[in-house]
């Protein structure tokens, strides 16, 4: 039996929040520096983020791997820079999960360990399963921890799953949430029915993973009529790798697409404007223009020019800035001064070099 989570974790999760996803933070040789490692977690905290994922695709599923070993390693120590925070609000840990269901099976019980509120679930690689062997994983996960469900976009390991594999998905007891990041109108209409459909539409919340729509996917009411009665829900917040980078930005920019929406939708134009602008930036970082081979690099890029990682370096070789990527970031910087954070962060870097010169005097407190 999964263990009840805190109150406060669930209405954070029903009210919706801005969860990044957790980067990992390499040395030269590919051995992880801790240091910055650990650092990005206080930039989440520090900049109003919600929760964080770790363990995700913007982690590197090749963490996996046995000749790296490194899941536990970056699930322990977030975990344990989120503990030493001491912070004064709720903050939702996330642990991705992947891989057969006996390796799913046994992630799920490290996050456990490691005190991580939901398991990320994702449905990728498992080409050979069909969705009833996926819904029968999917409930073993949830007799273990809280599930966040996950649809991956096949362009980055993903598979696409039908209207009736999320029905069924959304009838799980323990599912509390699920991330569309299907990249695809049609693919995300899928979930969002499916949920409407379901008996437990009012428990579980959705959170837009699709990087490509994130201010219209949080303002829009999706409504359907079920039983002759019309259902409505909404992505209440966002589980994306676009806001590990300038996170402070994003939770600015939520919290004024919550007010928005308070306010009978005024200042919608105005927004729809900005999410031309987000997915304009996104489309660099992420490097669409290369089918997404710079995404994760994209991510690096831009914490190494803040000074959160001290270079980009990935796991696996192919994962590299593409040609002229590096050239549009500068674009960006350019054209959207107003969305970056880097006078944030480099306040943010250099109070954090003073603490590891003393690191024996104890960890710094962000509140």
């Amino acid at each position: 039996m999964a263990a009840k989570l805190d109150i406060t974790i669930t209405q954070l999760l029903q009210q919706g929040t801005v969860i990044p996803a957790h980067p990992l933070a390499l040395n030269q040789d590919l051995s992880i520096n801790e240091t910055r490692q650990r650092l990005l977690t206080k930039y989440y905290m520090a900049s109003g983020a919600g929760g964080v994922a770790v363990g995700v695709h913007t982690t590197q599923f090749e963490i996996r791997k046995p000749e790296i070993n490194l899941l536990e390693t970056v699930l322990r120590m977030a975990a344990e820079e989120i503990e030493q925070a001491q912070l004064t609000r709720p903050f939702i840990k996330v642990a991705g999960i992947c891989g057969p269901t006996q390796q799913a099976v046994s992630e799920a019980k490290l996050a456990v360990k490691h005190g991580y509120h939901f398991g990320l679930v994702s449905m990728g690689g498992l080409a050979d399963y069909t969705e009833a062997e996926l819904i029968k994983r999917a409930i073993r996960i949830a007799e273990i921890i809280p599930v966040f469900g996950f649809y991956l976009q096949p362009a980055v390991g993903g598979r696409l799953l039908s209207y009736e594999f999320w029905r069924s998905f959304a009838e799980i007891p323990n599912v509390q949430a699920i991330k569309v990041a299907a990249f695809n109108r049609y693919q995300t209409l899928d979930v969002v029915r499916a949920v409407c459909d379901s008996s437990r539409r009012e428990e579980i919340a959705l959170y837009t993973g699709n990087d490509d729509n994130i201010v219209a996917d949080l303002l829009t009411p999706y409504r359907f009529a079920v039983n002759g009665q019309q259902v409505e829900k909404r992505f209440v917040g966002g589980l994306l790798g676009h806001w590990a980078v300038w996170t402070t930005k994003a939770v600015e920019l939520f919290a004024e697409i919550k007010n928005c929406i308070a306010n009978d939708y005024a200042g919608a134009e105005k927004l729809l404007s900005k999410g031309v602008e987000v997915t304009d930036m996104n489309a660099v970082i992420f490097d669409v223009q290369h089918s997404f081979k710079g995404c994760i690099a994209g991510i690096h890029e831009v914490l190494r020019r803040q000074g959160l990682l001290e270079g980009i370096w990935c796991l696996s070789p192919e994962e590299e800035l593409s040609v002229g990527q590096a050239e549009e970031i500068d674009r960006l910087y350019k054209m959207y001064p107003s969305y970056t954070d880097d006078a944030f962060v480099k306040n943010l870097v250099s109070d954090n070099e003073k603490v590891f010169s003393y690191k024996n005097e104890g960890a710094m407190k962000i509140i």
